[in-house]
């Protein structure tokens, strides 16, 4: 078994703790320079010396989105801004953006967490680097960047959409590596297909990263068998650097969460308690090893949870769960509440379905229009029959019947960037 720094990745969980209690009581100090944690740590008596373990962390409020955008633009700031060299922000598009602030040293050691997911799955100096996110604010394309950099691969900044020249880059320069978001590597593969390219046979490609936006299991399998290649989870935002945050290591049973950069929680978003091992919750997380703008007990709003026991790599940092959703992503819909990534576990099942879809929600009524895949057959019986039974499943899935809607493939619209699958309509 080979690692990026085993010294680190396979550390005994008391030795890891122990480091994690000293960078925490570090970043205590470091933040008390941001005008905002000065403040909080003035109210609730917080030093660096009261913090003498892991559990004192919870004497610490949370943080928020909506810190972050009260303080817009450097209020979160604990170094001096000349010291920062690059900041990442959200669009903003519902009041102010969010920054976030990076030193050369936190760019530095988010390049390396980067590299360290990105050899975990197998990727080596000797591999060519294909990253079809957008670079600029997104942090995607620039973490993904400097990470394939440290690792030494021979890096492709395609930045996203035009697939056309993804496909001439992927085939002209052999690439073997892609960072793509889920839905737009299912577009990829049908471009492929349309022009007569054989990923198997035509390309390199072993490995794609995926992340940036919500997908199934199935999802990831079927990428798996449109590309011919292994798919790895990725998780990562922008408030705790972007991408490289947890990633799946080749047993993919979860993505190791690194805790040397960041310490997890998992709370009950309702009772904001913390909830057992293994039950589904709100991830939480701390910032343990960044200096231009720490965050602490950041709420993510996502909901995972922390998966029991050893992994079979060796690696002994905590894994979580693939995301069940977001909490401010849920749908109450006649008393229910359901996330869009259980309908995609449920279409994702039938070859018969393609793998574009559009949940449409008007008063008390959910419509699911998806495209058909180019495996059925123009028989209306058939056409009857595969409604039926996906419906039935959904049903029995979301514990509500909604209205199913199989359309041609090509009817919806097609996304190069994040796919759009929810259209709320309601009246709130």
């Amino acid at each position: 078994m080979t690692y990026w720094q085993a010294e680190v990745e396979t550390m005994s969980r008391a030795d890891l703790e122990k480091l994690q209690l000293e960078y925490l009581k570090k970043t205590i100090r470091i933040a008390t320079n941001s005008p905002f944690y000065n403040k909080i740590f003035k109210e609730h008596h917080i030093t660096s010396d009261s913090i003498c373990s892991l559990d004192d962390l919870k004497k610490i409020p949370f943080t928020t989105k909506e810190d972050l955008r009260n303080n817009y633009p450097f209020g979160m700031a604990a170094i001096p801004i000349q010291q920062c060299v690059r900041l990442h922000s959200s669009s903003g598009t519902t009041g102010n953006p969010t920054v976030v602030l990076h030193s050369a040293k936190d760019l530095n050691e988010w390049a390396n967490q980067v590299a360290r997911c990105m050899y975990m799955v197998g990727l080596r100096d000797t591999d060519i680097f294909q990253n079809t996110s957008g670079y600029g604010m997104f942090t995607g394309g620039l973490g993904f960047q400097y990470g394939a950099e440290k690792l030494g691969a021979l890096t492709v900044p395609a930045a996203a959409g035009n697939t056309k020249r993804q496909l001439k880059f992927i085939t002209d320069f052999g690439t073997t590596c892609l960072h793509i978001i889920p839905s737009y590597a299912t577009r990829l593969a049908e471009v492929m297909r349309e022009s007569g390219i054989d990923p198997r046979r035509d390309t390199k490609l072993h490995t794609v990263c995926i992340g940036a936006e919500p997908h199934s299991e199935e999802q990831r399998l079927r990428i798996e068998e449109l590309l011919g290649v292994k798919a790895y989870n990725c998780f990562g935002m922008s408030e705790m650097n972007g991408p490289g945050v947890a990633f799946e290591c080749k047993e993919q049973n979860g993505m190791h969460i690194w805790e040397d950069y960041v310490i997890v929680e998992i709370i009950d978003p309702v009772t904001l308690e913390h909830v057992p091992e293994g039950e589904v919750g709100e991830l939480v997380l701390t910032t343990i090893n960044r200096e231009a703008m720490p965050l602490l007990r950041y709420r993510t709003r996502d909901l995972t949870r922390i998966i029991s026991g050893d992994c079979p790599c060796g690696r002994t940092h905590k894994r979580i769960d693939r995301f069940k959703g977001r909490s401010d992503d849920m749908i109450i819909l006649k008393g229910v509440n359901l996330f869009p990534i259980q309908i995609e576990t449920v279409l994702m099942k039938f070859k018969e379905l393609g793998n574009n879809y559009l949940i449409t929600i008007d008063q008390d009524e959910m419509q699911i229009e998806v495209e058909l895949s180019d495996l059925f057959t123009d028989d209306y019986s058939v056409l009857q029959r595969l409604t039926k039974e996906i419906t039935r499943q959904l049903k029995d899935e979301l514990l509500l019947t909604p209205k199913l809607k199989l359309v041609g493939r090509g009817s919806l619209p097609v996304q190069e960037g994040k796919a759009v699958r929810v259209k709320d309509l309601r009246k709130f």
